[in-house]
């Protein structure tokens, strides 16, 4: 948090100084980068003029690379110590993105680096909701032009011993397709047709 304040003190002593600033963070702005927000808000305090504008995140580029249409079966999207603590309830018939699974369970900057130990537990809270040999993806958008992603397609049961890094990010694909609702279906067409 100490260095996120340094660069949001940076950030405002330009503006205050007049200079029509724009600041560029790796990804979309708005996506975990605590700075921007903070910086447009503080700014907007002290009666300045400040807006964000969007950027390609990490999410944008999962779609792309492994070909995700989140308009087929829907799709979720959770920090991974949040979907744990809060117990998030999702629909295993839609895309669900479980972000930051090197860090689960931290809630500061360790130097020293972090344990997968706590994968074992969204291990064990995703297969009551599908199966242990459900493909899944270990996903990590490059933050280099010059560099490929990495994209590592493992079973389910394999969570627990896959090595991660701070920004990887787990997407788990619908466990089987929605069934319609006949019901309202009809009750739709009949309201289309009037």
């Amino acid at each position: 948090m100490h260095t996120y304040d340094r660069m949001v003190e940076r950030i405002l002593s330009y503006v205050r100084k007049g200079f029509n600033l724009c600041v560029v963070f790796y990804g979309h702005p708005g996506v975990f980068v605590d700075p921007a927000h903070d910086s447009i808000r503080r700014a907007r305090m002290e009666g300045f003029s400040a807006r964000m504008l969007p950027g390609i995140s990490a999410e944008d580029c999962l779609f792309a690379e492994l070909g995700i249409d989140p308009a087929e079966n829907g799709c979720q999207s959770f920090e991974a110590t949040d979907f744990l603590v809060y117990k998030r309830k999702f629909d295993n018939r839609s895309s669900l993105i479980l972000w930051q699974i090197g860090v689960i369970g931290y809630a500061k900057f360790n130097r020293n680096g972090y344990k997968n130990s706590p994968l074992a537990i969204l291990y064990n809270v995703l297969k009551q909701h599908y199966p242990s040999e459900h493909e899944v993806t270990i996903y990590e958008a490059s933050p280099y032009s010059i560099c490929d992603s990495i994209i590592q397609r493992i079973s389910l049961k394999e969570l627990p011993q896959v090595v991660v890094n701070t920004i990887s990010t787990l997407y788990v694909p619908p466990k089987e397709r929605s069934f319609r609702d006949k019901a309202m279906l009809d009750q739709l067409q009949k309201i289309i047709k009037e």
